[in-house]
């Protein structure tokens, strides 16, 4: 089930290695991996796995970057963030960080990192805080999941929910279709979020649609539960992102939800960032 709501997790071990010793033969290296492996499933070390996916794309512009750089990293502070925190069964999460504009183009500015309180909540908000902004051309949604999907296989922590958090002010218009990127990503367990930006009216320079929400809601979420925030309003920048990270840790969903029927056509085609791009510039 989707929501919607509109605001204007291989366990560390070292590897036990060396030759026979008084007639006794060293473990199994191989088999000991597969025992970690089995442990990391079988016991969540985090309540959630969160990747948080950030658009960079032109379209966004200067402010808008920075107003976003600074609502996750207040968010993570935030009180409201450290209580959502420890209402969780392990009272901890892990969360990687990443910035993405076209299909080739993503840089992680936070590798996996364990947040559990207020000093590694710290430690992580001003790590974002300090690297230096940057923007970059077209705006590939499908390869920010795709490329965010093997993230979960090299976090050390397994988590009891893994979700993907996607920010972003315009439709997929590079890489794969994000219809196929979302369906691929939502059959192996991952739940996808929206964080639809939506401050400047409509413009040809950046290819903005006027009904980005509904094509966050029908075109990039899915999984249990997913839903998306919608920022509308620039002085609500930072609210809407504290909102929506506090309901993902805490694993709630919004007061306000969609229910949506079954073989329903999305409100607005998903392909539509392609058609715009293929009608302006012809490739």
């Amino acid at each position: 089930m989707r929501w919607c709501v509109s605001i204007g997790a291989v366990l560390v071990a070292g590897a036990m290695a060396g030759g026979d010793v008084a007639g006794i033969a060293a473990p199994n290296p191989t088999n000991q991996l597969g025992h970690q492996l089995a442990a990391r499933e079988t016991h969540p070390s985090v309540d959630v796995e969160l990747v948080l996916a950030v658009d960079v794309s032109y379209s966004m512009d200067l402010d808008e970057l920075a107003l976003q750089r600074e609502g996750y990293a207040q968010a993570i502070v935030s009180k409201e963030f450290l209580q959502a925190l420890k209402s969780g069964p392990n009272g901890r999460i892990s969360v990687t960080y990443f910035e993405w504009a076209a299909s080739s183009d993503q840089k992680i500015i936070i590798p996996w990192r364990v947040i559990d309180g207020p000093e590694t909540a710290d430690a992580v908000a001003s790590e974002i805080l300090k690297t230096p902004i940057r923007r970059a051309s077209r705006t590939s949604i499908s390869g920010a999941i795709n490329f965010a999907m093997p993230l979960f296989d090299e976090n050390p922590h397994r988590g009891i929910r893994r979700v993907i958090d996607i920010s972003g002010d315009g439709p997929n218009n590079n890489g794969s279709p994000v219809a196929i990127a979302r369906d691929a990503a939502v059959e192996k367990g991952v739940i996808i979020n929206g964080l639809p930006i939506m401050v400047k009216e409509p413009s040809y320079s950046t290819m903005d649609i006027g009904n980005l929400d509904f094509y966050y809601e029908d075109c990039v979420i899915g999984g249990p539960g997913s839903f998306v925030v919608t920022i509308k309003e620039r002085d609500k920048f930072k609210e809407a992102i504290r909102t929506k990270l506090v309901l993902e840790i805490a694993g709630r969903t919004p007061e306000r939800w969609i229910v949506p029927v079954a073989g329903k056509e999305p409100r607005v085609n998903c392909m539509i960032g392609e058609k715009i791009w293929q009608d302006r510039w012809g490739r």
